[in-house]
């Protein structure tokens, strides 16, 4: 589980908040996958990628108000993984629900000359 929130304050249009939680929605929803291999994101032997990232808004919310950004990765294997998020308002109210699958290939190293 992580917090987000923008920096800054946001203008009051909606579309501008869902938006910013989209960009920030796929930001380290790989952690889940790579954690289920015994990695992080920071290992620099592994190259993760996104494949495909889905979200639902489900009520209004404000991307400069802090959320709770709760991660799980249901299947994960032979270099994929699926991963689910659900992001919640701090009064514990959900306000969209993300699924996005991965790939996380270890690196193979170069060929010497």
């Amino acid at each position: 589980m992580s917090g987000s929130r923008t920096v800054a304050k946001l203008p009051d249009d909606p579309a501008l908040h869902m938006c910013a939680l989209a960009y920030a929605s796929d930001f380290s929803l790989l952690d889940a996958v790579m954690a289920r291999y015994g990695r992080t994101l920071f290992d620099k032997r592994m190259m993760p990628a996104s494949l495909d990232h889905a979200m639902w808004f489900h009520r209004p919310f404000r991307a400069d108000e802090w959320l709770l950004y709760s991660q799980d990765s249901p299947s994960a294997q032979d270099g994929r993984g699926l991963t689910r998020g659900l992001i919640f308002k701090q009064d514990g109210t959900l306000v969209s629900s993300v699924a996005q699958e991965g790939s996380v290939r270890e690196r193979k190293e170069k060929p010497k000359d």
